[in-house]
């Protein structure tokens, strides 16, 4: 289980920011047991961060009943209701003001986390405290895919965007079943594999993004070198994208990361190489095209868990490393293997 200080790093590389630019927590993150109580002081401070900045406005369409007309009247609403007989319609008007679907959001997750038996009785009241500082008029949104995708959709960069990676973290972890009394319960999303496998990925690629300037970093859609007698039938092949490739003029490394238990499978009594993983970096790096002068060579990369391993092969001419990465360790000695994986 990666420790919860660790998690704070993998977190803000997953969300493409240093973890100095949120120092306020780094020292802080060794005091928390559950993942929960880290997502909720990041929700409280990027929040109370916010709120110090002011909030972002935005127009919003109202509707309401009015003696005096603004906007637009809708006239059948206020038929049916018999309003213009007595000098009122509906009017419906873009009126500037917080209230929008970010901060409805960011609303609906300080609730829900501030309801959660998950955290400690203090925290629930700071972040009940922090709720009390938004308008009053300003409902909250509870967290949901839809509400989540409509805000995404809006870009949000910079300390919004951070907010935001919390409350989808928030979302994925909340438990589809609430606690006898209607409280929203919360897993520990270091349990789940395949959301881990997300972060796991992010927090890989953004990592040399960030903390290397030799290798230009990027996910690569990487074309099959194949040939067919119907040209349509090219596009039912599958897509190959690397999770992360780092490129020099000189060298070019498709790096794959795989968030698994183990790296390695009994078969026949033996411990063996999980054989997709291999076949699918083996794909990539048979169907690159690359200038003569660039070195290219593979990696699958995975947590240490059961066991650490570091294999060294040479596949189709090019050479090949399977080699696990220890999360348990303090910080400083998981950055400086992830650095010297690719000197």
């Amino acid at each position: 289980m990666i420790p919860i200080q660790n998690l704070y790093y993998l977190l803000c590389y997953a969300w493409n920011r240093l973890p100095e630019q949120e120092q306020w927590l780094t020292s802080e993150a060794t005091s928390f047991h559950r993942p929960l109580e880290l997502l909720g002081r990041v929700l409280l401070m990027g929040t109370r961060r916010l709120l110090r900045q002011g909030l972002r406005q935005a127009y919003a369409e109202r509707e309401e009943e009015l003696g005096e007309l603004r906007g637009r009247v809708l006239l059948e609403t206020s038929l049916s209701r018999d309003l213009l007989r007595r000098g009122r319609a509906v009017c419906t008007y873009d009126e500037l003001g917080p209230d929008t679907p970010f901060l409805r959001v960011v609303l609906g997750a300080l609730a829900q986390v501030s309801r959660a038996r998950q955290v400690s009785a203090s925290l629930r009241q700071e972040l009940r405290a922090v709720m009390r500082l938004f308008p009053a008029d300003l409902p909250p949104t509870p967290l949901s895919s839809h509400a989540l995708r409509a805000v995404r959709r809006t870009r949000p960069v910079g300390h919004e965007a951070l907010l935001l990676n919390v409350c989808e973290l928030l979302h994925s972890s909340a438990l589809p079943e609430p606690a006898a009394d209607g409280r929203t319960r919360f897993m520990d999303f270091r349990r789940d594999e395949r959301l881990m496998a997300q972060l796991f990925e992010a927090f890989v690629r953004n990592f040399y993004r960030l903390e290397q300037r030799r290798f230009r970093v990027l996910s690569e859609t990487i074309s099959w070198q194949a040939a067919a007698e119907e040209p349509g039938d090219l596009s039912m092949l599958p897509a190959m994208i690397t999770d992360t490739t780092l490129e020099a003029p000189d060298r070019k490394i498709i790096l794959d990361t795989k968030y698994y238990r183990a790296a390695l499978r009994p078969r026949y009594d033996r411990q063996r190489l999980i054989s997709p993983h291999l076949y699918q970096l083996y794909a990539y790096l048979q169907n690159q095209k690359k200038p003569p002068s660039q070195h290219l060579e593979g990696i699958l990369l995975y947590p240490a868990a059961t066991r650490e391993i570091d294999l060294r092969y040479t596949l189709g001419g090019h050479p090949v490393r399977v080699v696990t990465l220890d999360l348990n360790q303090p910080w400083p000695g998981i950055a400086a293997d992830l650095l010297k994986l690719i000197e």
